[in-house]
This record gives structure tokens, C-alpha cells and sequence, in this order.
């Protein structure tokens, strides 16, 4: 169904909120911080805008104001406490097992593997790269390793890029960030600079999600003209089969397939500064070519993030309502039905607040933030890790 809405609605609003800008005065010189682990025994009190998993199957999760926490079984341990109440917004263990944190008022944050810290003649010790060390802006939304070690970074500034196979050898970190991050912005083709997600696909293409236009972009194409991959303005933008792009993508994930599946909102029409809007899941299949027959809309249902299992299920977080307002829902899509004209869908969790992030633990078990902690479903029961006083003070 059809909505009109500002051009900011409230969805969006509650993004921002948690956004700052690209606050180049306000963040520190580089400098490194050693940690001082806390350790809670229930879920950080704050919004859970990311859950990812480390190499060691621990649970990692992004906390606003709060901090990155990991969950290894029975208690939450801060790896930020010393940086202080920043607005951590992602977190990411590389392969090499260093861990990259993303917030959106100070920049990133990188924590090198005790192997990365004796190579580079460093200290495993937090480094911090800002504007100054080549970052695209300090406003920090996505953290993603591609299938070549790569990290792309999704910013308020464009699209960040770092190669750790560029790195010069004893100089830290942070002194090779400046030489190494490559940044695209929409001087290179981007069609909007506040990038809100990133993903590879089997291709190879990185499908990048923005508060404007989405597009894929080929690296492939960009090393033909620059063996590095930082040249060549190859960003297209995906449109439906009215020739219509797709705004206000916050997550992909690709089926077993092959099939890309994100949410998005159409812009149907313009009146004044108000847009008439249309949200929808959609799946593309490349086996229908490229153009816009290939989108195929499975139902108007808006969501924030979306995965896919180990089965083949679909798992979406999405407000009910287009302006965010009201329930906010966890969603099941079944495997055997995907392909289907009207896909089984499967409530899990509704409840009055944003949800946030999903991620699919090694034991099978979702994980999904929300505005206020963290949760997880055995696909039996949801657990909610709450503090014993905020569970007295809901009574």
C-alpha cells in the first residue's frame, strides 16, 4: 500500500539519530589505547544495532553508547572500555583475527591479533583511523571483509577501502592507513555517499546500500583499468522493471541460489518535499538477465536486516509500519516456499521498539539486537539476557 511521507520519515530519523556527522574537530589524534576488559553478566542496557560472530564462534556484539561486546557462553565482556560511550554502530573479526569496530560520531577503531601486532612492531592495543588517516568520513555505518581479505567500509562520506596486502612492513597500522585507504564517493560514480551496507556476492560484485540510490559495483571491471581495483567508475544503479531505483537499502544477503534478496522503498512520486513511497522486500534473480523483469517484489513488508540461515530460511527485522512507528517484527521466510508467488512467513517475535541486526550463531541459534539489548531464539524460546533489575522494573 502506498504511503506519503516526508522525505525524512521517522524511520529514518531514528537511524540519523545514532549517526553523528562527519565530525572531523571532535576525535582525537591517532593514538593507540590499551584495553581493560569489563565483564557483565547480562545484555548491555543500550541499542544492539549489530551481532556478528568471531572466528571462535563467540558472539560479538555493536552497542551504542555502550560499547562491543563479546558473549562467549555465560557473561558480556566489553572490548571498548576504554575507548568510553561512543556510538558504536558495527564490528568485524577478519580472518587474520583482528577486530574492526565501526561508530558513527568518532571514526573506526582496530584491534590487531597478537600475530598482526608482532608483525607490524606494534602493540595489541586499540589504533584509531579518523579522516585524518584517509578515512572518507567519521560517520561509520558497515564493516565488510570480501572473499580477497579486503575491508570496505560503508561511510557518511562514500565507501573506504583498505588492502592489508599493501601493508609496508614495521610501520604500524596506523601510519599505513593513510597511504592505503582508497575511497569512492560520488565524484567515482557512487549515486549517494551515506552508504549504510555492503555485500559480495558469488560473482564477486559488491551490492552497496545507501539512504539514496543502491547500486552493485564490479571490481573486476575497476582492475582492468587499475590492477589495484581503485580505479574505474563501475557503480550501476538496479532498477525495477519501471525503471525505478531502489532507495533506503540496510542489508542484503544472498540465497543458495545465487538470488539477492534486500528491502527497499520506491519513490512512486513527488509533491512539494514530501515523496509518495512504496516499501518491499525484493529478490533478484540473475538467471532472468539483468534488467528490471530480474527484481521480483515478494510483498510490501519494510525490513531492516535480513540473512539467511544454514536451512535456507530467510530471516528479516522490519517495522510493520513504513514511518517505524508501532510493532517492530522478527520474520521467518520458509525455505521450501521462497521461490513461491506467496512465500510462508513465520512470526517469531513482535514487540514495540526497533529491532536491529540478525545473525545465525554456529548452533543454529538466531541472534537479533533491538533498541534496548539483545536477544536470541533457539527456535524454541527467545531470551532476552536481562538484568534481574530490569526485568523487576517491566513487572
Amino acid at each position: 500500500m502506498t504511503k506519503l511521507l516526508h522525505v525524512c520519515g521517522l524511520l529514518i530519523i531514528v537511524f540519523c539519530s545514532s549517526c553523528g556527522q562527519n565530525q572531523t574537530d571532535t576525535v582525537k589524534d591517532n593514538q593507540k589505547f590499551a584495553t581493560k576488559d569489563s565483564v557483565i553478566s547480562y545484555r548491555p542496557n543500550a541499542m544492539v544495532r549489530n551481532v556478528k560472530q568471531d572466528r571462535n564462534g563467540n558472539i560479538l556484539l555493536a552497542a551504542s553508547l555502550a560499547g562491543v561486546f563479546r558473549y562467549a557462553g555465560n557473561s558480556f565482556t566489553n572490548l571498548t572500555s576504554k575507548l568510553g560511550p561512543l556510538r558504536y554502530w558495527d564490528v568485524l573479526e577478519d580472518r587474520r583475527g583482528n577486530i574492526w569496530v565501526a561508530t558513527t560520531d568518532s571514526g573506526v577503531y582496530y584491534y590487531p591479533s597478537a600475530a598482526a601486532a608482532t608483525t607490524s612492531a606494534g602493540s595489541k592495543s586499540f589504533q584509531h583511523f579518523t579522516t585524518r588517516e584517509g578515512l572518507a568520513s567519521n560517520s561509520v555505518m558497515s564493516i565488510y571483509e570480501d572473499k580477497a581479505g579486503i575491508i570496505w567500509l560503508g561511510t557518511g562520506g562514500g565507501v573506504s577501502r583498505y588492502d592489508p596486502r599493501r601493508a609496508v612492513p614495521r610501520r604500524t597500522v596506523a601510519q599505513r592507513a593513510g597511504n592505503y585507504f582508497q575511497n569512492f564517493t560520488t565524484k567515482d560514480g557512487l549515486p549517494n555517499n551515506s552508504i549504510t551496507t555492503i555485500m559480495e556476492d558469488k560473482t564477486g560484485k559488491l551490492w552497496i546500500g545507501s539512504r539514496g540510490e543502491a547500486c552493485f559495483y564490479d571490481p573486476s571491471s575497476a582492475r582492468r583499468s587499475d590492477p589495484l581495483g581503485a580505479g574505474g567508475k563501475t557503480f550501476t544503479v538496479f532498477k525495477n522493471k519501471d525503471g525505478k531505483a531502489f532507495n533506503n537499502v540496510w542489508g542484503f544477503t544472498e540465497d543458495k541460489k545465487g538470488n539477492i534478496w534486500f528491502s527497499a522503498t520506491i519513490i512512486e512520486d513527488k509533491k512539494g518535499d514530501r515523496l509518495v513511497v512504496k516499501a518491499g522486500l525484493w529478490r533478484y534473480d540473475p538467471s532472468l538477465g539483468t534488467g528490471g523483469s530480474a527484481f521480483i517484489k515478494i510483498n510490501d513488508k519494510g525490513t531492516s536486516a535480513i540473512i539467511e540461515d544454514k536451512k535456507g530460511n530467510i530471516w528479516t527485522t522490519g517495522a510493520v509500519h513504513p514511518n517505524g512507528v508501532g510493532a517492530w517484527k522478527l520474520l521467518r521466510y520458509d525455505q521450501k516456499s521462497l521461490y513461491n508467488e506467496k512465500p510462508i512467513v513465520t512470526e517469531i517475535m513482535s514487540i514495540d521498539q526497533m529491532l536491529c541486526g540478525i545473525l545465525e550463531a554456529e548452533d543454529g541459534s538466531i541472534w537479533f539486537g533491538s533498541l534496548s539489548g539483545v536477544y536470541r531464539y533457539d527456535g524454541k524460546k527467545i531470551t532476552d539476557f536481562k538484568d534481574n533489575k530490569d526485568k523487576e522494573k517491566q513487572k
